[in-house]
């Protein structure tokens, strides 16, 4: 393969000093963000369990310390979503997750019709609601108008 295309489509990821900084961070998330900064591009980023050997960490210890660096927008929530998928993210519930999967396959179904589906497996609207807005409480909806207005709707 040509220079010309592993360039292709990568792009650099930018990490600064902060994390050093940054209040409240744990040694783990520190360390974890000091292994990405030695991989110059998205593209070649390690893998979950690549990182929680390099850190001497566990896999799940590595996750917690992602999602600390996604909340603190330190790291990109699409980045961390690449790297750990959606049913990694321990921050969701089940009820969340499915939510999430039904919505990326039916992005325009609209609240009365979501709720008649939800109402054959036992879910309420208040059960649909809670998992929307956790959902967009971590960024999951940025991709969905439809579904983050409903999400937004359920707090008013």
């Amino acid at each position: 393969m040509s220079s010309g295309q592993a360039n292709e489509g990568t792009r650099s990821f930018t990490l600064s000093d902060e994390v050093f900084h940054q209040p409240g961070l744990d040694i783990c998330s520190q360390m974890v963000y000091i292994i990405l900064k030695c991989f110059a591009t998205e593209s070649n980023f390690p893998k979950v369990s690549d990182i929680a050997k390099l850190g001497r960490m566990d896999d799940k210890q590595t996750v917690k310390a992602l999602q600390t660096l996604v909340e603190l927008k330190i790291l990109p929530l699409k980045l961390f979503r690449r790297m750990v998928g959606v049913f990694q993210d321990d921050r969701l519930s089940w009820s969340a997750k499915g939510l999430l999967m039904f919505c990326k396959e039916n992005p325009r179904t609209e609240l009365p019709n979501l709720l008649e589906l939800a109402g054959q497996s036992g879910e309420n609207e208040q059960n649909i609601r809670a998992s929307l807005q956790e959902l967009s409480q971590y960024g999951y909806l940025d991709e969905y108008p439809e579904w983050l207005e409903l999400a937004n709707r359920g707090e008013s």
